[in-house]
């Protein structure tokens, strides 16, 4: 007789996937840029979500790497939180753009226009919320067509689970599984 499982126990005999292999890039610097989505006090602090304060130094450096260079920078908000909300280790300077919009930051926002009007054909996706804005706005621009770079040790989100399993979504998914690259924020070099 064949043993019948309930859907927990069956979840609780899966095996975790094997880590996956990070890659080095090096971009087009004309051809990119670095999106950092939600760094908000509200969300980013060591009560909430403290995974996100211990990425900030990663995205920090990403940050300088491509204002030094001269990159393309965007940043985002979620819908209810003001520039004033964004923590002052990852503020925007005054030319840099702020876009607001749920968990899907290409959704009722001009990001595709300002990406296509600069020549963009790959985005550096970081921030907050793997699990929501960093998953759906990387589904967005895979959707759009734009190659993703996602470095792992400058996304968080409130448990290991949702960024483990953010990574897995989008290494495994039809609409994105061809599009992403995962690195590490010192990976990533721009030419």
């Amino acid at each position: 007789m064949v043993e019948e499982l309930t859907i927990i126990e069956e979840w609780e005999r899966v095996k975790v996937p094997t880590v996956p292999e990070l890659e080095e890039v090096k971009l087009k610097l004309r051809e990119s840029a670095l999106l950092v989505l939600d760094i908000q006090n509200q969300n980013c602090n060591e009560d909430r979500r403290p995974r996100c304060v211990r990425t900030l130094h990663h995205i920090q450096m990403l940050i300088e790497k491509a204002r030094n260079s001269g990159m393309l920078i965007i940043f985002s908000l979620t819908s209810a939180a003001s520039k004033a909300d964004i923590r002052r280790e990852v503020l925007p300077k005054r030319n840099e753009i702020i876009v607001k919009a749920g968990v899907d930051k290409f959704h009722n926002t001009k990001l595709e226009d300002m990406l296509r009007e600069n020549g963009i054909k790959s985005v550096i996706i970081v921030g907050t919320s793997a699990n929501g804005a960093v998953l759906h706005t990387a589904t967005g621009a895979a959707t759009r067509k734009f190659g993703i770079i996602v470095p792992v040790n400058a996304i968080s989100a409130t448990y290991p689970y949702e960024e483990q399993y953010t990574v897995w979504h989008l290494m495994n998914s039809p609409g994105t599984r061809r599009r992403v690259i995962l690195s590490k924020a010192e990976m990533i070099n721009f030419v």
